[in-house]
């Protein structure tokens, strides 16, 4: 039967005389690992390396002095942790407090006592050994939250996703519009985050947040009523009064589900500012409060670009879709009206990676004979089962 032998904790004892190796070594070796080295210049590589417990450092060496050593060794990352107690014949204060001030632990003086070697150098590597079990089990704690995060990041853009699609089956001219409007607005959020007028709002974890939300721009749709969101041409004005009810309907929604699960997070806020501002304009005409300016939340004011880029390129039933360089021509002539003119000039630079999404996530053609079908149908049957 193999029995258990538990690791002892390892020193390494740093002497350019041999006698004081052997001394130490022989005191030690019962209770620990012991590696002995004659030269300071050779401290550090072996440190990194054997990574001890404890090194125990002779001050007046011929190579490297052991201030210098200690110096190295506070320096690097992995070896910073590592206790070092000065073991040396130098009695003044002065020296003792030049040891503590370049990271020693503590000060042994020689000659060396057998007992209080054994006492210090036991309490340190108790104390070592101790904040090395608290750094591992940080280490595992902040894994296994990164991972927890991770789930719930994954669990959140596939619920939001989801919840998105629910919304496009109902609506005959989406196709791929939800991917390729996500990607716009993580590429505009990313071009803005270098802008003054932007940088301190659109860190790297909000942009993640702008992004995931995008999705959910039009989830509002889904209580508008089939006859006017499946109509294959234009709106009525009439229709369009009931059209415009899908920003608030989209609020209320994920109002009600924020109130659901008590939960307060930044995810819930900047979804309903997506969903209730994305047809606000700069200049106040847009709905449904008729904001203006600063007024309009930064995720609506990118999402309004985004959404609109699409929205002309993109062939509908009732129209075909325009170039892109049509599409920058009207979306400059809305600089400062329709939209904020900052981001119309990010847009404007991001032409080419626009044009790229554009075609990655092109609608196919049996996306449109599909998606013409179903309006056909719904409208000819003068209504559709409620979803």
């Amino acid at each position: 039967m193999e029995i258990f032998q538990p690791v002892k904790p390892s020193i390494l004892i740093v002497d350019d005389v041999p006698a004081n190796l052997s001394l130490m070594a022989g005191l030690l070796v019962e209770h620990y690992t012991v590696k002995a080295l004659n030269a300071g210049s050779r401290v550090l590589a072996v440190a990194r390396q054997e990574a001890p417990d404890l090194i125990l450092l002779d001050v007046m060496m011929p190579d490297v002095d052991g201030y210098e050593v200690c110096r190295q060794l506070k320096a690097d990352p992995l070896t910073r942790q590592i206790p070092v107690i000065f073991v040396t014949s130098m009695t003044d204060a002065g020296s003792e407090q030049r040891g503590m001030a370049v990271g020693a632990v503590d000060y042994i003086m020689r000659p060396i006592t057998p007992a209080i070697l054994l006492s210090r150098v036991q309490a340190h590597v108790v104390n070592a050994c101790a904040a090395r079990t608290v750094q591992i089990d940080n280490q595992y704690l902040q894994i296994e939250v990164a991972d927890q995060t991770r789930q719930i990041a994954s669990l959140q853009e596939v619920t939001i996703l989801a919840l998105a699609s629910l919304a496009e089956t109902r609506d005959a001219d989406t196709g791929n519009h939800l991917k390729r409007t996500q990607q716009y607005v993580e590429l505009l959020c990313n071009a803005l985050s270098q802008h003054p007028r932007f940088d301190n709002y659109l860190s790297a974890e909000r942009i993640r947040i702008v992004a995931l939300c995008a999705p959910l721009h039009d989830i509002g749709k889904v209580g508008v009523p089939d006859r006017i969101l499946l109509n294959p041409g234009r709106y009525t004005p009439e229709e369009f009064e009931i059209m415009k009810t899908h920003p608030q309907l989209g609020l209320d929604a994920i109002a009600n589900a924020q109130a659901s699960v008590h939960d307060e997070s930044e995810l819930f806020e900047v979804a309903k500012e997506i969903v209730y501002s994305h047809h606000e304009k700069w200049d106040g005409s847009g709905y449904p409060q008729g904001l203006r300016g600063e007024a309009i939340p930064i995720p609506a004011r990118v999402m309004a670009l985004a959404d609109v880029y699409d929205a002309l390129i993109c062939r509908r039933v009732y129209k075909a879709g325009l170039s892109h360089e049509q599409a920058v021509q009207i979306i400059v002539e809305g600089r400062s009206k329709h939209f904020d003119p900052d981001v119309v000039d990010a847009f404007v630079a991001l032409g080419a990676e626009f044009q790229a999404i554009a075609s990655r996530f092109a609608d196919t053609e049996a996306d449109w004979i599909r998606k013409a079908s179903y309006s056909a149908s719904a409208a000819s049957a003068g209504q559709v089962p409620a979803i």
